[in-house]
Formats: structure tokens, C-alpha cells, sequence
């Protein structure tokens, strides 16, 4: 197999194109090019003003691949095509007992009970919440109905706090397996679309990833593995420093020597209990801000210049980072081009901000959270759980501030700036519902994050023309933006560091930051799992 890189095409060139672009670039007949895929395509948009086009990455298969490569071997663009397939690292012959536990339905918890279901290894998932259908309905109900259910929200349920969400599948992680590639796939075989496989920045939408998710838990349950949703898990077994099993809140006891904690950033009451536990944890950098809502249609043309609008393009993004003069970091966080602001709280009486997209990303805004990054030795150093004390003390001032129902306290960007209370919005109307209250969020967080916000966002408008423009809006608060704790791990065992057999992973364990990290993390820590497992079996583990 060989690989092609920075090959360029215009926009909307026909699809024989790419193909015969490739017949001119390795100078090769068309009865020697035997296949043709697309591994990436991106664009380039620094020549927005004059052309836009499509890059791509191919892996191809051919006749005479070495005659080829040794005629072209001064081309750093021509090369043999790394092996991306998944490759098990275990299988289980059916003769074994042990059956490993995963707390936590997210991401990662499904990655990692897919592969110790195709493993054989017939995996027990505890998932706090409900599942996907029943889920939906309870978020809406907040939503719509100011209701809360504490266990089955934006933050917890099957799919985890990225069901709603853009549904983003990129991520700046090191992946030299290729796990990546293999989250990918697996969803694609449950009903995403193909092109997820290929293009620079997947992503779902909500609507879609819930239908692939309950897709996939059928897959886990076919292959021997069981799914129990409404099952918190209370407490840990140990015995010696090494996990004997979980207790759930109706005092069901489930013996194993082998559990998964493939918790969300928002498990703030198991934080606690593994702290009582002296399960060693630690306190982690995170950010706080606020959600940010321009038109979605001048995010485009800062973005795209005339290509504003292309359908092959679909709605821009950003990405900012600014370094204020209090030396703290401000920057975007999970922007959702044509989407909105959700309320995404877990817990009664206080409110938190996120933002969702669907495939489509057709809404009127874009939303991006605008974040103030954190340090625990400087904002929070009384111990390991005091990122979460932070993070429940601004949730709870938003609720005041939102006016106690559930709205979100809102302002816009000018008064914002000018530190003048807000009565009303204007032409840019917050997506968030409940429903925003006009206010003055100089209160909403600390004052070094206020003073930093106030100095990017003219700094952002000079790089994104309108960006601090009077009339948009920003809503508070945003909090869990990552978990504030570490669940430290060996490095090389994917273990605790004081309890054996207990393996933290993804986003809740400080390990990921969204879909794609996360599913990659429970992919690497569940070979971690089956490894042990299997060699317990085979008597040469411990």
C-alpha cells in the first residue's frame, strides 16, 4: 500500500479528478492503480480571498509498488502507507471466570467494553444513568421544563456528557497505534457517516451519535457483555490494596479483581467516595468562562471570505488563544459552528453551560465557550477535591444570578466590556434555554478571570472582525470544561497507583478531553484489563 500526501484539488472538482490526479503524480497507467482511498481531506483557507482547496491524504494500492517507490524516492509526498488496522492484543478461549467491571457508559466506557467484548471477556457495564431515549427526554425536560433529573442529564446517562454535544471526533493526541482509526470504524459500522473516516474535523451531532451509541451497546450485549443503566456504583471493595469489587446504592455487591472507572468530569460524589477510599487522587488544571454566541453567517465570512456559505464547506470555526497581562491564558473551548448553548447541569441549584451542534450545523449562532485556564497550586490548592469546591461555588452563584429557575445569567459583549449591567439583548438572541436573564456577570467568576476576559475579546476582534462586537452574548457560567482531578495511573499498567486491578480512564480520571481521546483511552486501557485477566487465568499473574 502506498500513500500520497498534500495533494490538491479545487472545490467542487468532479470525482474522477482525484483519481486522475493520482495517475499523474506517480506517472502510472490507469490498469496499474488497482484501488483508491481517501485517508484525510482538509482545506486550505489562507487564500480565502482568492481560492480555496481541498488536501488530500490517499492510500492507494498499485502494480510494481517498489518500481514506483524507487523511481520516486526523492518525493517526501510518496510513501508506503502505515498499517492503520486494529490488532488485538488478547482473546479469551471461554474457560474464563473473571468478569471485568466498567463504571461509566461515556466514550470510554463504551470503547473499553467493546474490546473486552470482542475479546471474549464478557464485560458488566454500570452506568449511573439512563439510556439514550429515556435520557433525551429527561434533558429536554430540563430544557423545556426547568425540571432536573440528577441522574439522568447532559452530564450522565448512556453516551455520556458528549452525547450532547457537537459530536466532535478530533483530537491533537499522540495515537501511533492508530486507536483513533479504530474508534472511527466502529462507529461508522453502527450507523455514522462514511465520511467521518476522512474528512479533518468529524463530528456527528447529537440526533445521529445517540442512534450509533445504542447501535453499539447492542454490539456489547451480542458479544456475552451485560449494559445495567440506573446502577450507581456506591463504593469500592479492597482487600490489601487491590480492588475485589463494587457496591452499588441498593447494596448489590459485584465481586471482580478488575474495574474499569471510566467516569465523567462530573462525578463529583465517586470523586469523593474514591478520596475516602484512599484511592490516590490529585488536583488537576481545568478553565472556567463563559459560552460566546456570534451569527454563525459572520463567523463564516471572517473565516471563509468568499467562500462563505460553500456547501462543500459547511459553517466555519475558530480556534483563539490570547495571553493576557495577569499572565493568564483566555481561549476558545469546544466551539459548535450552527448550534447552541445548552444547560448542562447535573446537580440541583446551580447552572453550567455547554454548547451542541447537530450534523447539520444549520442554527442561526456559533457558540464557543470562552475560558480562563486555572492552576490548582494558584486557585486552588487545598487539596485534591478543591477544583470540584470551585467549580460548585460558580455553578451555584449562576443559579442566583439566573434568577434560581434554571436560566442562565447572560450580557452582552459591549456592557460586558464597559462593566454595565445588561437589560436586554438585541440582535444576537441567546440559543440557551431554560432562558438567559440579562445581568452583569462581573460577579459570576473570579476577578482575574473577569479582568483577562475583558482584555482577549478586543484582542479576538482583531483577528476575527466582529468577534467583540456590542451585541453579542455571553452566558455563565462554564465549569467543566475538564475533570478538576487527576486518578493518577501507572504508566505502563494503566493501574492506580495504590490499588491493583483498578484502572481510571478518560475524561472523569484527568486521561481525555472528549469523544475521540476518551474512546482511544478506554481502547488502551482495556487491553490493559484483558492482559491481566488473561494471564490470571493462565496462572502467570498475580
Amino acid at each position: 500500500m502506498l500513500r500520497i500526501t498534500e495533494l490538491s484539488l479545487p472545490l467542487g472538482h468532479p470525482p474522477e479528478a482525484l483519481r486522475e490526479a493520482v495517475l499523474r503524480r506517480l506517472a502510472i497507467a490507469e490498469e496499474d492503480l488497482l484501488s483508491c482511498t481517501v485517508f484525510k481531506r482538509s482545506y486550505d483557507a489562507r487564500k480565502k480571498h482568492s481560492e480555496i482547496s481541498f488536501v488530500y491524504i490517499v492510500d492507494l494500492e498499485v502494480r510494481n509498488e517498489e518500481g514506483i517507490l524507487q523511481r520516486l524516492q526523492g518525493d517526501r509526498h510518496v510513501m508506503v502507507a502505515p498499517d492503520t488496522r486494529y490488532h488485538p492484543v488478547a482473546r479469551a478461549d471461554g474457560n474464563v471466570a473473571e468478569r471485568p467491571v466498567i463504571v461509566g457508559f461515556g466514550p470510554c466506557g463504551l470503547f473499553a467494553a467493546l474490546i473486552l467484548a470482542q475479546a471474549g471477556l464478557r464485560p458488566i457495564v454500570l452506568e449511573r444513568g439512563r439510556d439514550v431515549r429515556r435520557r433525551t427526554k429527561d434533558t429536554w425536560a430540563l430544557w423545556r421544563q426547568q425540571v432536573l433529573s440528577p441522574e439522568s442529564n447532559v452530564q450522565f446517562g448512556e453516551g455520556g456528557a458528549g452525547l450532547f454535544s457537537d459530536g466532535k471526533l478530533y483530537s491533537q493526541i499522540k495515537d501511533p497505534h492508530f486507536y483513533g482509526r479504530k474508534v472511527m470504524e466502529e462507529f461508522v459500522k453502527a450507523g455514522a457517516p462514511a465520511e467521518i473516516l476522512y474528512v479533518s474535523k468529524p463530528h456527528i451531532g447529537t440526533f445521529r451519535l445517540t442512534g450509533v451509541v445504542a447501535a453499539m451497546r447492542e454490539q456489547i450485549i451480542a458479544l456475552g457483555g451485560e449494559v445495567r443503566f440506573e446502577s450507581r456504583v456506591s463504593d469500592l471493595l479492597l482487600e490489601a490494596g487491590r480492588v475485589q469489587g463494587v457496591q452499588l446504592d441498593n447494596g448489590e455487591v459485584i465481586h471482580t479483581h478488575h474495574v474499569v472507572l471510566a467516569l465523567g468530569h462530573s462525578s463529583r460524589d465517586t470523586f469523593r467516595m474514591l478520596h475516602r477510599r484512599g484511592v490516590f487522587l490529585e488536583a488537576k488544571p481545568f478553565a472556567i468562562g463563559f459560552r460566546i454566541e456570534h451569527p454563525q453567517s459572520m463567523i463564516d465570512r471572517a473565516r471563509l471570505g468568499k467562500y462563505a456559505g460553500h456547501p462543500e464547506l459547511g459553517a466555519a470555526d475558530y480556534k483563539l488563544v490570547y495571553h493576557a497581562k495577569n499572565g493568564r491564558a483566555v481561549y476558545s473551548f469546544c466551539m459548535c459552528p450552527g448550534g447552541t448553548v445548552v444547560a448542562a447541569t447535573s446537580e440541583p441549584g446551580r447552572v453550567v453551560t455547554n454548547g451542541m451542534s447537530q450534523y447539520s450545523r444549520n442554527e442561526r449562532n456559533a457558540n464557543a465557550g470562552i475560558v480562563v485556564g486555572i492552576e490548582p497550586e494558584k486557585d486552588f490548592p487545598d487539596g485534591p477535591l478543591a477544583g470540584v469546591a470551585l467549580q460548585e461555588q460558580l455553578e451555584s452563584q449562576a443559579f442566583v444570578l439566573g434568577g434560581e429557575n434554571y436560566c442562565a445569567p447572560g450580557q452582552q459583549v459591549g456592557d460586558f466590556l464597559r462593566a454595565k449591567p445588561s437589560q436586554a439583548f438585541a440582535a444576537v438572541q441567546p440559543s440557551y434555554k431554560p432562558g438567559v436573564r440579562p445581568t452583569d456577570l462581573a460577579t459570576a467568576l473570579p476577578a482575574y478571570a473577569i479582568e483577562a476576559i475583558r482584555e482577549a475579546l478586543p484582542a479576538f476582534g482583531r483577528q476575527i472582525r466582529g468577534f467583540d462586537r456590542e451585541d453579542a452574548v455571553l452566558t455563565g457560567v462554564e465549569t467543566r470544561t475538564s475533570s478538576p482531578v487527576r486518578i493518577t495511573r501507572n504508566r505502563e499498567t494503566f493501574e492506580s497507583l495504590n490499588v491493583r486491578g483498578l484502572y481510571p480512564a478518560g475524561e472523569g480520571a484527568g486521561y481525555a478531553g472528549g469523544i475521540l481521546s476518551a474512546g482511544v483511552d478506554g481502547i488502551r486501557v482495556a487491553e490493559a484489563a484483558a492482559r491481566s485477566i488473561l494471564a490470571q487465568a493462565s496462572g502467570k499473574g498475580d
